[in-house]
């Protein structure tokens, strides 16, 4: 790990990690390869599973015929960890592993091959917490499902856990460790590719308003400072999405994590009216119709998403404020209906209505603010509002410096579209 953070004991929380050193909003404080990293079940036939780059076309493992390579040169570089994971694939067909399943054999690997590097952290898997005493009964049994599988599809390559750590041996606390401890993998876009194993960001503890954010290139992790931080300070990232009360995030996080937040956000609940603002008669039918909505675009049906978000907006529009969390979600939704429709100028007009609530709700510098300004700037350049489309890059250009860094091919691609804009407007100005 980078010599910029250090780990600490964190009061009320336990482990943590601290900045050594001042650190400028911006700045990378460590970067880390995966322990264990393996493609989202969902992504496998559109990501390579070295790489984690998203194509259109790949080639596919002519053995176990589930993973995916850009090219021979990915299948090469893969295949000292996908060899043992291939016999395991094989033997399991037609089924498939779970993502918590493949991650955690994919783990097993690691931690029993010999000759397998593994990166300088600090903290090791052994010292991962499992929760198990604190789970329900339906989750414990949920896990124990999927630790018989484990043993079933470790077979041809195992037989047991005996070669690994004590901490490690049982199959149940093993992959309870695994789902409590380990990262999405995502895109440039915050789109997930794959799950993964970083030991040592697994000290970061969760804050509602954080001061860092975890970036991915491919599946190697780098943390970010999206604010000055002071020596001595503790590093904190979100461990869920925000755009929920605080009500809603403390159930996720209870859930998913085993804890209770008390950030200042929290404690607060200073956006929690916003969150819900207006009266509650108006805005519970877009709360009941959001998973419904959700499950058309997973389908990839647009003009039902599109007309189910339009009548809800409809009912919705006199009564219920646009900070409103559920009417942000629904315009949201409308908004990837419009584009896939390419029905441009009444998703550039959906886009700019969600820019004042992002900025409310996300005040420092995030990926998800820097990705919908983007969004929108595409959407006003393409109708030729270039002026408009410019002053949105930049705002765009702003945040992505920050969140994703300059050197990254998203940064890139803004730079370019900005000077599109720019020689545009040029021309503009000469011919008239």
């Amino acid at each position: 790990m980078a010599p910029k953070l250090e780990r600490f004991v964190s009061p009320g929380k336990g482990n943590g990690l601290r900045a050594k050193a001042a650190v400028r909003r911006g700045d990378v404080l460590a970067e880390a390869e995966p322990l264990a990293c393996c493609v989202s079940t969902r992504e496998s036939a559109r990501v390579c599973h070295h790489c984690f780059t998203r194509r259109e076309t790949l080639s596919r493992c002519s053995s176990c015929k589930s993973a995916r390579y850009c090219n021979v040169t990915c299948q090469k570089r893969a295949w000292p960890r996908h060899k043992r994971e291939c016999r395991c694939l094989r033997g399991l067909l037609p089924r498939v592993p779970t993502d918590a399943v493949r991650l955690t054999a994919r783990l097993v690997f690691a931690l029993s091959s010999p000759g397998e590097s593994r990166p300088e952290d600090l903290y090791s898997v052994e010292e991962h917490l499992s929760h198990l005493a604190s789970m329900s009964q339906q989750k414990r049994d949920g896990l124990s499902l999927l630790a018989s599988m484990l043993q079933l599809y470790l077979q041809p390559e195992e037989g047991d856990l005996s070669a690994l750590p004590p901490p490690c041996q049982d199959p149940l606390d093993l992959i309870a460790k695994v789902t409590c401890n380990c990262f999405t993998i995502s895109d440039e876009e915050l789109r997930e590719v794959g799950v993964g194993l970083y030991p040592s960001f697994s000290l970061l503890n969760h804050d509602c308003r954080p001061n860092c954010v975890l970036m991915f290139e491919g599946p190697r992790a780098q943390l970010r400072a999206v604010r000055d931080v002071r020596p001595g300070e503790e590093l904190t990232i979100s461990y869920i999405e925000t755009l929920l009360d605080s009500e809603g995030r403390q159930k996720q996080l209870q859930e998913q994590f085993h804890f209770s937040c008390s950030c200042c956000r929290c404690r607060s609940r200073d956006t929690d009216e916003l969150l819900l603002s207006g009266a509650e008669s108006s805005w519970s039918c877009l709360r009941e119709e959001l998973l419904s909505l959700e499950e058309l675009k997973t389908q990839s049906d647009w003009s039902a998403l599109r007309s189910g978000c339009r009548s809800l907006l409809a009912h919705a529009s006199a009564d219920v404020p646009e900070e409103n969390m559920f009417k942000l979600r629904v315009t949201d939704l409308a908004l990837d209906a419009a584009v896939q429709l390419q029905l441009w100028e009444e998703a550039a007009a959906l886009g700019e209505r969600t820019l004042p609530v992002y900025r409310k709700y996300f005040p420092d510098p995030h990926p998800v603010l820097g990705l919908q300004l983007m969004r929108v700037a595409k959407l006003q350049h393409h109708l030729g509002l270039v002026q408009k489309a410019l002053g949105t890059f930049s705002q765009a250009q702003q945040v992505i410096r920050v969140t994703h860094g300059s050197e990254r091919p998203l940064a890139a691609d803004l730079l370019t579209r900005m000077e599109e804009c720019r020689c545009e407007l040029e021309r503009r100005a000469v011919t008239d």
